[in-house]
């Protein structure tokens, strides 16, 4: 997961911008939307750590199964609330992608955390080729779908003719949340496709 030095930190930038607006959200969540808002920041800042550069911090094995404990157990939590929702879905397959990576990460040799690059992180052979390709895969077709989503509509007059809710709070915009959604997504593209 740590590739070259610059591609790293704007990994981590992003990842760390998406959490945190997460936790924006967080505070206006109610209910069942603020466990899975919280899932989303957990995730974001977990990426975030993950794609710190190997030459800047190279992390014990242990923290390595530390990531997959926290994220088993943030995959059983969603899984627990499931209930068959495309959306919880998606976190479930976002939770256990992250155990796989931690998980490939507390077995790699013990010169791979730092060898790892974009180019060559594929070549080391530290991740199971079909399982990859299939979070590949479906992480490619997320992100294409989720950003469809955003191209824009032709708006629509609201009932009293003004543009509707233009001064939402930063929390009530789904438009930015599935931003951060699409922003994790393309990380995790990234991140896979250094295994």
């Amino acid at each position: 997961m740590h590739g070259p030095a610059m591609s790293s930190w704007l990994l981590v930038a992003l990842c760390a911008a998406a959490g945190s607006y997460c936790l924006l959200r967080l505070r206006d969540s109610v209910g069942e939307q603020r466990g899975s808002v919280g899932g989303e920041a957990l995730m974001g800042f977990g990426m975030a750590a993950m794609a710190v550069p190997a030459a800047v911090l190279t992390p014990p094995r242990w923290v390595w199964a530390g990531y997959v404990v926290v994220f088993g157990g943030a995959a059983l939590h969603t899984l627990l609330r499931a209930g068959g929702r495309g959306h919880r879905l998606h976190h479930l397959l976002g939770m256990l992608a992250m155990v796989y990576m931690a998980g490939v990460m507390t077995v790699a040799p013990a010169g791979a955390h730092s060898a790892h690059t974009v180019a060559g992180a594929a070549g080391t052979g530290s991740g199971a080729p079909l399982l990859t390709g299939v979070l590949l895969v479906y992480y490619a077709g997320y992100v294409l779908w989720a950003g469809a989503r955003l191209l824009p509509v032709p708006a629509t007059a609201g009932p009293e003719g003004g543009a509707g809710t233009a001064l939402a709070g930063w929390g009530e915009r789904p438009e930015l949340a599935l931003v951060c959604r699409l922003s994790m997504g393309i990380a995790m593209l990234a991140m896979l496709l250094t295994l």
